[in-house]
């Protein structure tokens, strides 16, 4: 099965068309789906939200293109899933904050992955 990022999953299922009594209140899927991506807003520049969000691009334009393997892609994946749950726990943590600490920790291994996004997507190994 073919890799698809959650935001093109989101799109499709935007796009589908679905008869507006199937919610009961006169909208259609389409227009809910423009309605709520319309209210929600991409992270500052510069945060770390930008930075996932930056990253998962750069695995899908990977996979799309062909430079990543599915194995690449997976394990890509697994660790950026890793990053994400450390952060929730150190938030838990620390009542909802993270520290200079957890920050700093959080960065070298997003500096990490940002490397190995780098390294498979130029390495010999592409897509059959």
């Amino acid at each position: 099965m073919a890799y698809v990022p959650h935001f093109q999953q989101c799109r499709a299922a935007s796009s589908a068309n679905l008869d507006s009594s199937d919610f009961g209140f006169g909208y259609s899927f389409s227009q809910l789906a423009f309605a709520a991506m319309a209210q929600t807003t991409a992270p500052p520049p510069g945060t770390a939200g930008q930075r996932k969000a930056n990253q998962q691009a750069r695995i899908a334009q990977g996979v799309k293109s062909g430079q990543l393997t599915a194995h690449e892609t997976g394990n890509l994946e697994h660790r950026e899933a890793s990053v994400n749950h450390e952060e929730r726990n150190m938030r838990t943590a620390n009542g909802g904050k993270l520290t200079a600490a957890d920050r700093t920790a959080l960065n070298n291994r997003q500096n990490k992955i940002s490397g190995s996004i780098y390294n498979d997507k130029h390495n010999a190994a592409v897509q059959k």
